[in-house]
């Protein structure tokens, strides 16, 4: 395996700078990274281009357009075609060049609204995904059908890899389409720069979220490229869930943040609960998450006010 061409799309971003240095760690010395602005992976003709000059044995598909709950509410339309056009034209473009495997990264999004916690693999279609993410999660979810259909009819090798929200240094901390973690961090650093006697946090912070330290999500799909050849999607993730308000009170903690927060009950809280059963992932290729949530949460604080003093700007 070591010795095959794998190319990471996306590999520039949050997670594919970790996976890219994940597999260079574990001794594999033909990673190739498809990305922009060298590949707009939504054409097809880049897509084409992209098979012709790195002509990978391996594809591993993290690229995607994705962010929060207001980002997703804003952009129900381009999530879902921009998507889905890089989804399924980047596996068929595999099918047909005989490439050696297709690993799809898929999103917890993809899940039913009200799924049992915790979320097992076989709840996948047992109904509809929570609104403000189902156009995302059902874009990502057609690579599934198309996964399982292509092995059962052509025999090719293409897995389906359900990651729950990641979070770590080199997080999007973007306001407009970041996810909580670092939305969050950025409020209660932001708000001790300027002297802002409160943050607003969305929702009621009833609901729960399970998070996954990205250097541990580069371990489990290196692992699963490594080990795992069969249709059934598998859940990748930590394995535990916090509420919100909980977060926001520890992130508080470690930002040393001392005003008040406003919780603006307005505003929606997404899918009500999120916590994956993570067990066919140990079973299948011997992947369990090993970051503790409170030092990943430092990890990542740590690397964002490293950041902006980097970039000048007072912490």
């Amino acid at each position: 395996m070591k010795e095959k061409r794998i190319t990471i799309t996306g590999g520039k971003g949050f997670l594919g700078q970790h996976l890219v240095r994940t597999f260079r760690e574990r001794g594999y010395n033909k990673i190739l990274v498809a990305d922009l602005p060298d590949y707009n992976l939504i054409r097809p003709e880049d897509i084409r281009r992209f098979y012709d000059e790195q002509r990978p044995d391996v594809v591993v598909h993290l690229a995607a357009k994705v962010g929060g709950i207001g980002f997703n509410q804003e952009n129900p339309g381009s999530l879902f075609y921009d998507n889905i056009m890089m989804g399924v034209p980047l596996l068929h473009e595999g099918y047909l060049r005989k490439i050696d495997k297709f690993v799809a990264l898929g999103t917890i999004c993809a899940y039913p609204k009200f799924t049992p916690v915790p979320f097992r693999e076989d709840d996948l279609w047992n109904g509809y995904p929570e609104e403000t993410n189902a156009p995302y999660g059902l874009a990502k979810k057609m690579m599934l059908v198309q996964a399982q259909a292509y092995r059962r009819q052509y025999g090719f090798n293409a897995i389906f890899l359900l990651p729950v929200n990641l979070y770590g240094p080199g997080d999007n901390f973007d306001p407009r389409s970041s996810h909580v973690i670092p939305a969050l961090i950025k409020k209660c650093v932001d708000a001790m720069t300027q002297g802002d006697p409160e943050i607003v946090v969305w929702g009621t912070g009833n609901a729960t979220r399970e998070f996954f330290y990205v250097e541990d999500a580069a371990e489990a799909i290196c692992l699963a490229t490594e080990r795992y050849d069969k249709p059934e999607p598998v859940n990748i993730g930590a394995g535990f869930e916090i509420p919100i308000r909980d977060l926001v009170g520890l992130i508080v903690e470690l930002t040393g943040f001392k005003g008040r927060v406003v919780w603006d009950a307005s505003k929606p809280d997404g899918q009500p609960r999120r916590m994956l059963n993570t067990n066919r992932a140990f079973q299948e290729f011997g992947f369990r998450a090993g970051t503790d949530f409170r030092e990943g949460i430092k990890k990542t604080i740590d690397w964002y006010r490293g950041t902006r003093t980097a970039a000048g700007t007072p912490v």
